[in-house]
């Protein structure tokens, strides 16, 4: 936040987050983490619960060492889990995800927000991927819904 404001006219009292996949991971990690700072966050198709899946296996382990436990703070669903809360969250994610079932997992979102009483809105596009057209497609959505909480 410090970098964009020395640089551009940002209003620190109106900020969001968004994000695709890993930066989706990012948006919802950071969103979860500083709530007060951070007016809307969604994602798309992002790696939901990084330390239960191989991808985020792999990095956590890489970049954090073997300690599952300080992964935590690194993982959306761990986070709600352990109490962090957000008013709400926009997912989308593409039916035709090549890296859905084993890698994304958003169901486990799902659960996470449904008992913490997140309200999440998961919307599973048919026939999308993860690629930068299923982003192009839906980007319009993510800004108004941001642009609507952010007044």
């Amino acid at each position: 936040p410090a970098l964009i404001a020395a640089n551009f006219p940002a209003d620190s009292a109106r900020q969001s987050l968004m994000g695709h996949s890993m930066g989706g991971h990012g948006a919802l990690t950071t969103g979860l983490a500083f709530p007060d700072r951070y007016k809307a966050v969604s994602a798309f198709a992002p790696i939901v619960a990084p330390s239960r899946v191989p991808w985020g296996e792999k990095a956590l382990g890489g970049y954090l060492g073997p300690d599952r436990a300080g992964w935590a703070k690194h993982d959306a669903v761990a986070l709600i889990q352990a109490g962090a809360r957000v008013p709400a969250l926009l997912v989308d994610q593409g039916e035709a995800d090549g890296f859905l079932a084993e890698q994304l997992r958003p169901e486990l979102l799902r659960e996470a927000c449904a008992k913490a009483g997140i309200d999440l809105t998961l919307r599973m596009q048919p026939g999308y991927d993860h690629s930068y057209y299923f982003i192009s497609t839906f980007m319009a959505d993510h800004l108004r819904w941001h642009a609507q909480r952010l007044g």
